[in-house]
């Protein structure tokens, strides 16, 4: 059995074992004496398995770099990366410092979420942190710097559900209305197949069969730069009803010509600003209007409410939508659903009983039990009734 020790210098708990060349090792490991007896109890089961490997020291901050250099860089897409190095380097590198890795503790990382918070930024935010802290200790954990995940089973902090804004009909009608003129086409394309701004930016003409009526999504707009979808699921082909099909076409034979192919380009063929796009279009058409203020996102998840309100298939509702499982389009847009099936439960009496509820419920309130089934032989009949 692997034997080892821990003694109390200061405020610190030292473990202490033996490698497997029987030299001593030991260990500043933390205030908390429970930290250090679960360290060393990690380090004695590695011993007895063979698996022991000698940890290296490493600050957290120099880890994170190394991570962001030698992971990040080569497995994300440049607009991810912006906001890991965002929230890396003024954040997480600020609050934890050069704070040896093995020093990490759940305790530490919760108090972190909790300043966050405090500093006045939401629970949503403190959450995203985490997310990308638990990813970075998890290569440190890959790189044996780290037995375990110190982060790995803190918990999220608790945000507020809000509720997303979608438009009815009418009001899409009545904003569709207020648009100028050149940005109709646009607007109305972001109503009728749920794009996002960048996709509806980086939209080139080849994307647009119009035999077939679908707009192929492949490609995204990030700062000027054409970059890959949010996810594969988001390279898909979306469904162009007929009058947007009507609309784009006549778009075609006014809309710039461009070296970039575009089909909503700004006057010099270039991509549009999407700040000015809000700003200056879309809030402008909202106000002329008479609508609350929405943001242009909110167009998505009106084009999803329309679908699913007019009965359509969630699986066909997630495939429109480029969402990565049907789990998320559950978890966004689930609570439209009880109103997209109302009149189920009396399409359900009329399946099973052939007339209205309260028809069907006198009758089997006033029921003998004594009729049988038509046309069907006594010795037929099953002995239990329902």
């Amino acid at each position: 059995m692997a034997r080892g020790f821990l003694r109390k210098r200061g405020t610190i708990w030292y473990a202490y074992w033996r490698d497997p060349s029987g030299r001593q090792r030991s260990k500043a490991v933390s205030e908390r004496k429970k930290e250090a007896e679960r360290f060393l109890t990690q380090v004695q089961a590695e011993l007895v398995s063979g698996s022991y490997i000698e940890r290296k020291e490493v600050g957290f901050a120099e880890f994170a770099e190394r991570w962001i250099t030698e992971v990040a860089t080569a497995r994300v897409k440049p607009s991810t990366l912006r906001t890991y190095e965002a929230v890396t380097r003024r954040s997480l590198i600020p609050h934890f410092g050069d704070t040896p890795l093995l020093k990490l503790t759940p305790e530490a990382i919760q108090r972190y979420l909790s300043v966050t918070v405090a500093a006045g930024h939401s629970a949503k935010t403190a959450g995203n942190h985490l997310v990308l802290l638990k990813t970075i200790l998890k290569q440190a954990v890959m790189w044996e710097y780290l037995h375990r995940n110190p982060a790995e089973f803190v918990k999220r902090p608790k945000t507020e559900h809000r509720e997303m804004d979608f438009l009815t009909p009418e009001e899409v009608r009545l904003f569709l209305d207020n648009l100028d003129a050149p940005y109709r086409a646009l607007f109305t394309t972001s109503v009728l197949t749920g794009m996002r701004l960048g996709e509806l930016l980086a939209l080139q003409w080849g994307d647009i069969d119009w035999n077939r009526r679908t707009i192929h999504v492949q490609r995204s707009l990030y700062r000027g730069q054409f970059q890959s979808p949010k996810s594969k699921r988001s390279i898909r082909a979306i469904g162009m009803s007929p009058t947007l099909r009507d609309l784009l076409w006549l778009h075609k034979l006014d809309a710039p010509v461009n070296d970039l192919d575009l089909v909503f380009p700004s006057e010099n063929g270039t991509p549009l600003d999407p700040d000015n796009l809000r700003h200056r279009v879309f809030d402008t058409a909202l106000q002329r209007a008479g609508l609350r203020r929405i943001r242009i996102h909110d167009l998505r998840h009106t084009f999803a409410s329309l679908l699913i309100h007019q009965g359509e298939n969630l699986k066909y509702v997630q495939s429109q939508l480029g969402h990565a499982s049907i789990q998320t389009t559950l978890d966004r847009y689930g609570h439209l659903m009880p109103d997209a099936y109302l009149g189920a439960s009396e399409r359900l009496d009329a399946t099973v009983f052939g007339t209205s509820g309260e028809d069907s419920a006198y009758k089997m309130l006033t029921s003998t039990g004594e009729s049988k089934k038509a046309g069907e032989p006594e010795a037929l009949r099953p002995a239990v009734s329902w």
